[in-house]
């Protein structure tokens, strides 16, 4: 089995604070995972080198600087399976329809995007969509939280809250 580790909207800049918070979640909750996806809204690209050698698939968010090997979308290959990344744009409303379209000329099982920092892990037509919350700015959420996807037979994901 493969699990990847799933993060968005963590708006860090590059701080001692920043860099502390990112590796005490990432020892607390992707310890045993095998890579890391980033959905964008990191703010300090820099803050992605807490991961070490685990192999991170980041994508600009809104908030996010222009950073040559950060694309604005992304398909990642694993496991027999391919998982698209975008972050979003716009209102909530509409969102997943929106990220949908953006990948309509591509195969895709799984898509994993942020923006709207509501988790999400809801199967439609066959695409498993996959949001992870916000582990620093749950907005109008009750919790914080990351996700966990786990590739084997299928692709599953898991919504992880952070207490």
């Amino acid at each position: 089995m493969i699990k990847i580790g799933v993060l968005s909207d963590t708006h860090l800049l590059d701080s001692p604070e920043a860099l502390d918070f990112l590796a005490a979640l990432a020892d607390d909750h992707f310890s045993d995972v095998d890579m890391v996806i980033h959905a964008g809204d990191v703010v300090a690209p820099a803050v992605l080198n807490v991961f070490g050698n685990l192999s991170v698939h980041a994508v600009r968010g809104n908030m996010d600087p222009a950073v040559p090997g950060i694309p604005m979308r992304k398909i990642v290959g694993v496991g027999g399976f391919r998982i698209g990344i975008m972050h979003g744009w716009g209102p909530p409303k509409g969102l997943e329809k929106r990220l949908l379209e953006e990948f309509s000329h591509d195969r895709i099982d799984c898509l994993v995007f942020g923006h709207s920092h509501k988790p999400v892990c809801v199967r439609r037509n066959g695409i498993l969509l996959f949001n992870p919350g916000s582990p620093t700015d749950r907005r109008s959420m009750a919790y914080h939280s990351v996700g966990v996807l786990e590739i084997d037979v299928e692709i599953n994901g898991q919504i992880v809250r952070i207490d």
